[in-house]
C-alpha cells in the first residue's frame, strides 16, 4: 500500500500545480514530508498534505498513512464518509482530512481540492 499512497500523494500535488499553479511549501524541518498549498493572491492555505500515524484516525495497523487537509463547508456530512475524518491538527468545523491511500478516489479528492480553493479564496 506505501507505493500506492506514494503515487496517489505524487497525483495530487501534480494536480494542484497544473490546475492552480501552487507548488507545495514545506515549512517545517521538523516535518520534512508535510507541505501546504496556498492562493498566490492572499496567501491562504487551502491544502495540507502530511503523514500521521494510522492510530490517530483509528485505523487498524502499523505506521502511517499519507492525508491531505482540505476547507470544507461542510465538515458534519463528510466526517460520514469512508476515509474522510475531522481534520488533523486543524479546526476540525472547518477543516477535513482525507485519507491518500485510495479510500476515497482521487477524483473524490480533487473535488474536495477545489471546493477548499474556492473556499479559501
Amino acid at each position: 500500500m506505501g507505493i500506492r499512497m506514494a503515487e496517489i500523494k505524487d497525483k495530487i500535488i501534480k494536480f494542484i500545480n497544473q490546475r492552480y499553479n501552487a507548488a507545495p511549501e514545506y515549512l517545517w524541518r521538523r516535518y520534512p514530508t508535510y507541505c501546504i498549498f496556498r492562493h498566490a493572491s492572499n496567501n491562504k492555505w487551502f491544502a495540507l498534505i502530511g503523514n500521521v500515524p494510522r492510530k490517530t484516525f483509528g485505523l487498524g495497523g502499523d505506521g502511517d498513512v499519507d492525508i491531505i487537509n482540505l476547507k470544507t463547508d461542510n465538515a458534519d456530512f463528510l466526517c460520514g464518509v469512508r476515509g474522510i475524518f475531522p481534520a488533523y491538527h486543524m479546526n476540525k468545523t472547518k477543516w477535513v482530512s482525507v485519507l491518500l491511500d485510495g479510500t476515497v478516489t482521487v477524483q473524490n479528492v480533487q473535488k474536495l481540492i477545489e471546493m477548499s480553493y474556492e473556499l479559501t479564496v
